[in-house]
């Protein structure tokens, strides 16, 4: 199981250098399945744009699949290396996934070897609490059950800087292994190799 965590993923030199290395392929060979934030429309996903970023990141359009939470069956035991989140509102997307019932299909893939590539929302989603994320992203969603896909045993604070810093420090002195990632920061997490 490998997870490739950071604040800003593809839109940040360092961090994308930390997924390019960190793929099981060449990014043009790796089959993707890319699973918007809670903006996506139903016009959006039919439409090029989410396959357009892909592409602009190096994906091949014929390996990605853009899932739409208005048909959740279809993306359901695909061959696929990688599955990415990206940002948004961290409680939104994780809502919108868990409405749909996907969440347990994220998790399944991920167990089974795909790689999880998640990116501020995406990396908060992935891990096993996400309440204290109420202080930066509003919980419109109304939210109350703050469990992430507990893919890993830690908390992140993403976007980390001074402002954030009190914040971090309460979380490390109630919760072990909580980790700030500023935007040039990553984690991969390969239970494999034990590598952090």
């Amino acid at each position: 199981m490998k997870l490739i965590l950071s604040s800003c993923d593809f839109r940040n030199e360092k961090s994308q250098q930390v997924i390019m290395d960190n793929l099981p392929y060449p990014i043009d060979k790796c089959k993707l399945l890319f699973v918007p934030n809670e903006k996506a429309t139903e016009k959006a996903i039919s439409s090029n744009v989410y396959y357009d970023r892909m592409q602009e990141f190096g994906f091949v359009k014929e390996n990605v699949y853009v899932f739409d939470h208005n048909n959740p069956d279809k993306f359901r035991n695909l061959d696929i290396d990688v599955l990415y989140i990206s940002g948004g509102n961290t409680f939104g997307t994780l809502d919108k996934i868990r409405k749909c019932g996907f969440d347990t299909d994220i998790i399944n893939y991920v167990k089974s070897g795909v790689v999880y590539i998640g990116g501020s929302a995406g990396a908060h989603i992935a891990s096993k609490d996400i309440e204290h994320v109420t202080k930066y992203d509003d919980n419109n969603v109304e939210m109350t059950d703050f469990r992430g896909l507990c893919l890993f045993d830690g908390v992140l604070v993403c976007h980390y800087t001074e402002a954030r810093k009190e914040n971090y420090e309460t979380l490390s002195a109630d919760t072990d292994m909580v980790y700030k990632l500023s935007d040039d920061d990553s984690i991969v997490i390969d239970t494999k190799e034990e590598n952090l």
